[in-house]
């Protein structure tokens, strides 16, 4: 049985992204990994079982090319949706998808996120 999820991404600067995350939601860093190439791997937990690993994209390009330009989609769920929504300046317009409402919002490199309003369990 799994554990726990952690979510590998690949960018150009680990520093500027991990500030973003950290400072937009409120993020701890829970490893901090010097890699070989001088770069770092900085992890931090959104939950007790899911983690964001950030890894330099030029140092993944060294060790594994074949998945340097994999970029997943996530779909974030927040309880704190309305507020999140106004601190993110670059969040897109609140829209409802299949009954959701969502936003989506860029990273300081632009990759695009998804956030979802968190239904209690009545109305899931």
């Amino acid at each position: 049985m799994m554990q726990k999820t952690r979510i590998m991404l690949y960018v150009r600067d680990v520093d500027l992204v991990v500030k973003f995350w950290q400072e937009t939601f409120d993020l701890p860093v829970v490893a901090t990994t010097p890699l070989p190439d001088g770069s770092r791997n900085v992890v931090l937990a959104l939950d007790a079982g899911t983690e964001l690993s950030f890894f330099s994209r030029a140092f993944i390009q060294q060790v594994s090319p074949e998945v340097a330009d994999n970029v997943p989609s996530l779909l974030l769920f927040s309880d704190h949706f309305e507020a999140l929504h106004a601190k993110i300046a670059a969040a897109t317009p609140i829209d409802e998808s299949q009954g959701q409402p969502t936003f989506s919002f860029p990273d300081p490199e632009g990759t695009y996120f998804a956030v979802a309003k968190a239904m209690d369990a009545d109305n899931n």
